[in-house]
């Protein structure tokens, strides 16, 4: 049973179970397996690693730079 990824470790095998079944055709096991990893790998990125949303002048400067 699957459950909410709590360590690194966990995030790791979690997303290298993910890769595997990956390309498992939708309805089957393998590919519920997959949209709930998806879910779990998602909820853990966003606690831990959360991209925050540059302000609109930050965002123009970056884009500046890059010309």
């Amino acid at each position: 049973m699957l459950k909410p990824i709590e360590t690194e470790e966990e995030f790791d095998q979690a997303l290298k179970r993910f890769n595997e079944v990956f390309d498992a055709p939708i309805g089957t096991p393998e590919g519920d397996e997959a949209g709930m990893l998806a879910d779990l790998i998602e909820a853990y990125d966003n606690k831990h690693y959360p991209i925050e949303i540059p302000k609109p002048v930050e965002a123009v400067k970056v884009g500046v730079e890059k010309v």
